[in-house]
């Protein structure tokens, strides 16, 4: 991608960042600036800034943080040349044509979505075309139409060792990407190439944007795995994405029905409900939920109806309780799953089914009455501990106190003193809340500052003082040139900072427009928000040019044989800011 001072200026001022992140996740004005709740940490109290005039976002929770690219790069799984190809159509921009600066990293993401789709057509064809029959006598005998096997792009893989990889090598791709693709692997033995999808039905995976990003694919007879999926990729992470979600995101209700396999979401797709989706052989992550609350406001989970499916609709619950989605839950009755219920009852059944299905928070009441005596007084007093914690979990006061008269009917307890009980648990559970997250903001913040510049904890003081001269000079990129001859580079201790100051003294002496975007394609995200935190956490401070001058002497007489460091106090360092009263 190139870096392109104008167009990225335009871009920029096309995605304004409170818009562009307003359409993930609600804002909330807090004088100039916004405040959220994090969309890429689960939290319950907004620790993530948008800062207007600098069009920049911080999360000082985990520390995520960047400009609107990099935003775009994490919320969407982009790199920077994707990441502004999206924001460019998003606001009717064309991007430069010309390329003066090739990215490996798109390049490496562009090779492997060329051999998915290749793979893809290639199981497709097999399917169709192929000698071997078993994969469509599998889809066929499983009731998918000639419509839904295409739509879905299913494929079958034969029992050859070397059929796919074969392929791809003669299209010019090399063992290396192959195996990065996660399509093929090597022998311990032989070191050879071989196919690692072989003798399954496949199912291909894909992503917001079209891209085939992986595969699953399922035996055909008892052996084991009974399905593979495919293994982190430079364009794939099982946790982060979901199987139909590429249909889904366009359906017109703001509700998910939320499924266990690939079938049962091909079953429900084909029986007319577009707004269906599933995880990918894992149980529902954090950042699956969070994607998941982007385009909706409610969650249908519809999991199997055995133990292993009631257990994991319990942990679903909590994820989405965490983003705020509405869950609700379906009951199956004759059937273990969504597919087996359609082919049962019919889709009209289905559509019953769910406008009739349950809340949440009956389905965890329903829970907490599993393996007690309710004849016993031990049993009711813990049925009473277990529906507690669930009651204070209700966060609307006006369905949490209808719960509450149900229950105390239920228990033959005075509806009065289950609210005070239930009230005083909110209580401590917000204090406990608040603290939790009040350690956890420092102890995350000092972990990411660590991991991102692991020579700061030997040398917190001149790294303190280095992000001093970077946040000066943040705040006035015009006088770059004074400022870089004033503290050079070569002064600075720890190599990320160095890196930093140098790459944004370079940006804003080539660029009279200077943004973050400039320097955004040579720092990864994680990198960026640590960028971004340097700033954030200096804003409440005044650093004037002597102060950033005392810095860059400081650092000088750390640079030199008889400066040990030790010279650098605390307060003068403390001296070197002087804080500004909002």
């Amino acid at each position: 991608m190139v870096r392109n001072e104008e167009f990225l200026y335009a871009l920029r001022n096309a995605n304004p960042i409170e818009t562009v992140m307003g359409s993930y996740v609600s804002l909330i004005r807090r004088g100039k600036n916004y405040v959220c709740s994090c969309p890429f940490h689960s939290e319950k109290t907004p620790s993530c800034t948008v800062f207007t005039d600098t069009q920049s976002f911080y999360c000082f929770g985990c520390g995520a943080g960047g400009d609107v690219i990099t935003f775009t790069m994490k919320a969407e799984n982009l790199d920077f040349t994707e990441a502004v190809k999206l924001l460019a159509e998003r606001s009717g921009l064309e991007v430069p044509e010309k390329n003066t600066r090739s990215s490996l990293s798109a390049q490496r993401r562009t090779r492997i979505y060329e051999m998915n789709r290749i793979a893809a057509n290639f199981f497709y064809s097999n399917l169709i075309k192929g000698s071997n029959k078993a994969g469509l006598q599998y889809f066929q005998k499983r009731k998918l139409s000639p419509a839904t096997i295409k739509k879905y792009g299913l494929g079958f893989a034969s029992d050859s060792y070397t059929e796919l990889t074969g392929m791809l090598r003669s299209k010019g791709y090399t063992e290396d990407e192959i195996v990065d693709a996660w399509l093929g692997g090597r022998s311990q033995k032989t070191g050879g190439l071989y196919d690692l999808f072989r003798n399954r039905v496949m199912f291909p995976i894909v992503d917001l944007r079209g891209n085939i990003i992986g595969f699953g694919g399922r035996v055909l007879d008892d052996s084991k795995p009974k399905y593979l999926n495919t293994g982190t990729t430079p364009v794939f992470d099982k946790g982060s994405n979901l199987f139909s979600m590429n249909f889904a995101k366009n359906a017109d209700q703001k509700r998910l029905i939320l499924c266990e396999g690939y079938m049962d979401v091909i079953a429900v797709n084909q029986a007319g409900f577009e707004n269906v989706v599933a995880t990918l052989g894992t149980a529902i992550t954090p950042d699956q939920a969070r994607l998941i609350s982007h385009y909706c406001d409610e969650v249908i989970v519809a999991y199997d109806s055995d133990g292993a499916g009631q257990n994991a609709t319990q942990k679903a619950i909590n994820h989405f309780s965490d983003v705020g989605l509405r869950t609700r839950i379906l009951h199956m009755d004759g059937a273990k799953d969504p597919d087996e219920f359609i082919k049962k009852y019919g889709a009209q059944r289905f559509r019953m089914l769910i406008e009739g299905s349950d809340d949440a928070n009956s389905f965890m009441l329903d829970r907490c009455e599993e393996g007690l005596d309710l004849d016993s007084e031990s049993g009711k007093v813990e049925l009473l501990k277990r529906v507690s914690k669930v009651l204070a979990g209700i966060e609307s006061p006006l369905e949490r106190e209808v719960y509450i008269s149900r229950t105390a009917k239920k228990c033959d307890i005075s509806a009065e003193v289950l609210k005070n009980h239930i009230d005083e648990l909110i209580r401590k559970r917000n204090n406990s809340l608040k603290k939790d997250e009040w350690r956890n903001i420092k102890a995350k913040t000092t972990y990411i500052r660590d991991d991102m510049n692991p020579e700061a904890v030997r040398f917190r003081k001149e790294a303190k003082a280095e992000e001093g001269i970077i946040t000066y000079l943040l705040r006035r990129p015009e006088d770059a040139e004074k400022i870089g001859a004033a503290a050079p580079p070569e002064i600075f201790v720890t190599s990320f900072n160095k890196r930093v100051y140098t790459s944004l003294l370079k940006a804003m002496r080539e660029s009279s427009r200077f943004t973050l975007s400039l320097i955004a394609d040579e720092f990864t995200p994680q990198e960026m928000g640590r960028i971004s935190g340097i700033a954030a956490s200096n804003r409440d401070f005044t650093i004037t040019e002597k102060a950033m001058l005392d810095c860059a002497d400081a650092l000088r007489r750390r640079r030199t044989p008889t400066g040990s460091g030790d010279d650098i106090s605390d307060d003068d360092l403390r001296e070197l800011f002087s804080s500004k009263k909002h």
